[in-house]
C-alpha cells in the first residue's frame, strides 16, 4: 500500500493545478492553501478506500478459511463468497 506522501506526490504529477469556474464564468485557478488542501483531501479519501478494500479482502479470506475447516468445497465456497470482480461502466 502507498503512503500518504506517495499519493500526494502522484496526485500533484497528475493534477499541477486545479481551477474553479465554468465555461460560461470563466475559471480561476485554486489559491495554494485550498489547492495543498484539496490534493491532502483527495489523498485520504484514497488511504481510505484502499484501506477499506484491503480490510474487505482479509475479512474475506477469514471466511474462506472458516468454510475450509467446516469442508466445503470450492465450488461451495466460490458460491458463499464470491471472488469480486471488476465493474464494468458502461455507456449509456
Amino acid at each position: 500500500m502507498k503512503t500518504k506522501t506517495q499519493i500526494i506526490k502522484e496526485l500533484k504529477l497528475q493534477f499541477p493545478t486545479l481551477r474553479l469556474g465554468d465555461d460560461a464564468a470563466g475559471y480561476t485557478n485554486l489559491l495554494v492553501e485550498e489547492y495543498e488542501a484539496t490534493i491532502e483531501q483527495w489523498a485520504d479519501a484514497k488511504l481510505a478506500k484502499e484501506a477499506a478494500k484491503l480490510e474487505a479482502e482479509q475479512l474475506r479470506q477469514t471466511k474462506i478459511s472458516a468454510y475450509k475447516k467446516l469442508g466445503l468445497t470450492p465450488d461451495e465456497i466460490e458460491a458463499l463468497v464470491p471472488t469480486p470482480q471488476p465493474r464494468v461502466i458502461t455507456a449509456e
